[in-house]
């Protein structure tokens, strides 16, 4: 991979969202557990506005947040709004995109406290436009994804936060991956979003452009894999523990994808607590392999699969308890370690 000057072959890493509300707690936890790409942690529990929307909301044109809803008034005149905007799109300017403390208190501790150990790499994420655009409405509930000005205003302003994040993190690490978080990808095809595949890829490629670092997708259900693997992203990341087998349906895009560096990001961690309580280290290698597995009998290299990979929970963690939530992240470090030490550690 020519952006990464490491190597992610089965190292550790966390989705996001953590169900604390004290940020010192949440960095720390992901501090002790994932040292090597540690994730700032996003904590919707601590407030409304760390809503996976709402977080990244702030400075949108005609953007409301009121009663723990949020929404765009399109009916007040968004012209000059909007050519703010355009204009810091056109300029490459971030000054306007800051995610503010209270937006994202996990981030800013999150900046304070990481660089005192041996990091590879840094993680951030933001919410991306299909996910953001078909959850906020404007003020007659449609959703701005239907809007096409709105849409593409949403895609440049996510853009815009994305260049923001990573200019932030890479102040502490030369490496950074920003995730786009898009759990809404797994509606695509359903009778309830219609969207051409082109306006998917169109409005996820712009905000990838603005990301100069690794570039990641995460999609915790199961989508059309070969809509994401066309796009410009150097990690898949998806949820291997519940749609593992979904992924083999599309051999020779994953095949493409990898032999281009393409890295699979394996979200083998359950974050369903019973799932949790029953699972070992052991039991989730096993399940890591015989997943692998099913796309190296597709013809897939297994050298490329075990040395292209991260481990990962399977989705945030924002919604279970704090201790379940530790179990996730030790899990993870576990299966990791586990992983590498029977793959990776010629490498």
């Amino acid at each position: 991979m020519s952006k990464g000057k490491f190597k992610l072959n089965g190292l550790a890493t966390a989705i996001g969202s953590m169900p604390h509300v004290d940020p010192q707690e949440a960095c720390a936890l992901v501090l002790t557990h994932l040292p090597e790409i540690p994730a700032w942690p996003q904590l919707p529990k601590r407030s409304f506005l760390e809503n996976m929307c709402a977080q990244f909301s702030e400075g949108f044109p005609g953007v409301v947040l009121e009663e723990e809803r949020i929404w765009i008034d399109s009916s007040q005149d968004l012209g000059n709004p909007l050519e703010e905007l355009y204009a810091a799109y056109l300029e490459g300017s971030t000054d306007h995109s800051a995610v503010g403390y209270e937006y994202a208190e996990g981030f800013h501790v999150f900046l304070n406290m990481v660089g005192k150990t041996d990091e590879k790499a840094v993680k951030g994420q933001v919410t991306g436009p299909i996910s953001f655009g078909l959850t906020v409405t404007d003020q007659d509930r449609r959703p701005l994804l239907y809007d096409d000005v709105l849409a593409d205003a949403l895609a440049k302003h996510l853009r815009l936060k994305a260049a923001w994040q990573e200019k932030a993190l890479s102040a502490i690490s030369p490496n950074t991956i920003i995730s786009v978080d898009e759990p809404y990808l797994a509606s695509l095809g359903s009778a309830f979003v219609s969207l051409p595949r082109e306006q998917v890829v169109t409005l996820l490629e712009e905000v990838l452009g603005g990301i100069s670092g690794l570039k990641a997708i995460h999609c915790c259900g199961n989508t059309d894999w070969s809509v994401l693997l066309q796009t410009s992203i150097d990690i898949l990341s998806f949820d291997a523990y519940n749609y593992g087998e979904t992924l083999s349906l599309y051999p020779s895009e994953v095949r493409d994808f990898l032999s281009r560096g393409g890295v699979i990001a394996w979200g083998i961690v359950p974050y369903d607590e019973q799932a949790l309580a029953k699972e070992t280290e052991a039991s989730l290698l096993d399940r890591l392999e015989d997943t692998m597995g099913l796309l190296s009998k597709k013809g897939i290299g297994y050298d490329a699969l075990k040395s292209q990979c991260l481990i990962t929970p399977s989705c945030g963690l924002g919604s279970i308890s704090t201790s379940a939530a530790a179990r996730a992240l030790e899990l993870t470090a576990a299966v990791s370690a586990g992983f590498r030490k029977r793959h990776c550690e010629q490498n």
